[in-house]
């Protein structure tokens, strides 16, 4: 017995049906131009160039590491730094870490493909794409 559609959309409650997730192309376009690539980052999650450049050069590839994700949204505590990326900035990364622990957790389990970044370059269109098919291609 293996797991169905059905199975998916009963339990995780998500779109099975609707416009494909697929990220091959942004995945050969990121190895072709690394610092195109760190510059749509830079754009998207709404910091500095060199901050993105920085955490890839940690994250030793074309992943950032969740914990300096979820710094984009949630402040040190006692921070003086009161600058904050604009709100839909905000919400991408925060977007970006909820699927990489949930329906794209790898063994990894500290690192985020920046590939998956470019399906949340239109927030309008979140709720048009078959998470829910993904997260069954993405477990097979």
């Amino acid at each position: 017995m293996s797991i169905s559609l059905e199975d998916v959309s009963i339990l995780l409650k998500i779109h099975v049906t609707g416009k494909v997730v697929a990220v091959e192309n942004f995945a050969r376009y990121i190895e072709e131009s690394r610092s195109d690539t760190i510059k749509v980052v830079s754009k998207l999650l709404g910091v500095s160039i060199e901050d993105v450049e920085d955490e890839v050069n940690i994250s030793k590839g074309l992943t950032v590491r969740k914990c300096w994700l979820k710094s984009r949204w949630c402040p040190k505590v006692g921070s003086s730094d009161t600058t904050y990326p604009p709100a839909d900035c905000t919400a991408r990364a925060y977007l970006l870490y909820l699927h990489s622990c949930t329906i794209f957790a790898d063994k990894s389990g500290f690192r985020v493909s920046i590939a998956l970044l470019k399906l949340l370059e239109d927030l309008d269109d979140m709720g048009k794409y078959a998470w829910g098919a993904a997260a069954l291609a993405y477990l097979y």
